[in-house]
């Protein structure tokens, strides 16, 4: 008997929208998490979002999943984390032998 062309039904939809059973399925496809299968979606309208294909014998889904995006990382480029000026090196340096520190700038210390 020769196999029938069916075609999968193709839906795109949110992973809090699946039954509590494809929600485990899916789950159960990805036990480490989404990130590896993850793919960006690009809409017509600029706007994207984040999904993973899952198919079932009937259906093949794009699951899409909720992702927080870090706006802030550029932010936190820009902070000095580290204080350039030693406190007390002013004074470190002041205890040298005083005629020899004059002739040196504020950059030449002795290891």
């Amino acid at each position: 008997m020769a196999k029938q062309n069916t075609a999968k039904k193709h839906i795109v939809t949110s992973f809090h929208n699946l039954s509590a059973e494809l929600q485990d399925a899916v789950k159960e496809k990805y036990p480490l998490g989404f990130t590896d299968a993850m793919m960006r979606v690009d809409k017509p309208n600029g706007d994207f979002f984040y999904a993973v294909p899952f198919e079932t014998d009937e259906v093949s889904y794009l699951v899409k999943i909720d992702v927080k995006i870090d706006d802030h990382s550029q932010d936190d480029d820009d902070k000095d984390f580290y204080d350039d000026d030693i406190k007390g090196a002013d004074d470190l340096q002041g205890e040298d032998d005083g005629a020899e520190s004059a002739d040196r700038s504020d950059d030449d210390v002795d290891i």
